[in-house]
């Protein structure tokens, strides 16, 4: 662990973000430019996931836009990316602004599929906030997981248990990945925000697997009084089993979300 005014290739450590298993990141500057602020990801000693990090920096630089995470230097086990100092998408208090930052993650996953890349990791922990969001939004991190469209995922990289909540059928068996892969976790996704929780809990991995893999979506109107049933309706497409049942688009999602949650 690095220790705030700890120096690590060329950057200053200003303060802990977070810690999980393979990695820590950091608040950290510039060494020669206060002003110059980041978040330093450095691989955790004994773990082997510099491999991640290149994907995560080279698929992110590929995608670039504005509500995609900027990456700016990296090197081996570590890489440097902007710093999201408004936290993450659950600080924001209002269900509509939730929405709306999943419609700007929409848009940069849309603009990702156009690359031919998939991100394979949506989930809240992974769209974070702009110091200002009502003026920059949100942006959304972490492309360790990425695939080019039409590539098969390795199962055992998605059976963790942060990311099952969200994470499609074909996910799970290590079928090919494609837009659809996308937006079935942004609509699990939606639905946490919506409603507080994701669409399938378990006390198991094995159980919310199978749960992924062969329950219907939820139906959250039945306990939601205000939630309109064309809520359910939408998710039933989104989280189709098969891809080729889903949405294609990931803003076309969101666009259905935002005026059934608004009307």
């Amino acid at each position: 662990m690095l220790s705030p005014g700890d120096r690590f290739e060329g950057y200053t450590i200003d303060g802990l973000l977070g810690r999980g298993g393979s990695a820590t990141v950091y608040r950290a500057h510039a060494s020669d430019d206060p002003e110059n602020r980041v978040a330093l990801k450095i691989a955790n000693p004994g773990t082997d996931c510099s491999s991640r990090l290149e994907r995560e920096f080279d698929y992110a630089c590929r995608v670039r836009h504005p509500h995609v995470v900027e990456v700016f230097d990296a090197g081996p086990g570590w890489l440097a990316m902007q710093w999201a100092a408004g936290g993450p998408v659950k600080n924001l208090a209002t269900i509509p602004a939730r929405i709306a930052a999943l419609g700007q993650i929409a848009e940069a996953l849309d603009h990702a599929h156009s690359l031919g890349i998939v991100h394979c990791d949506v989930k809240p922990a992974n769209i974070l906030l702009t110091e200002h969001f009502f003026e920059t939004g949100a942006i959304l991190v972490d492309f360790g997981n990425a695939r080019s469209v039409g590539e098969k995922a390795p199962p055992e990289t998605t059976r963790i248990t942060a990311s099952l909540p969200y994470a499609p059928p074909e996910l799970l068996t290590g079928g090919a990945v494609a837009s659809a892969t996308d937006s079935y976790a942004l609509a699990c996704t939606a639905v946490e925000m919506v409603t507080g929780r994701p669409p399938f809990t378990a006390t198991t991995q094995a159980a919310l697997t199978d749960a992924q893999l062969h329950r219907p979506p939820p139906r959250p109107s039945r306990d939601i009084d205000w939630l309109p049933t064309a809520f359910d309706s939408i998710l039933a497409k989104a989280m189709a089993k098969e891809p080729a049942d889903r949405y294609q688009s990931c803003a076309e999602l969101t666009r259905l979300i935002t005026r059934v949650v608004r009307d």
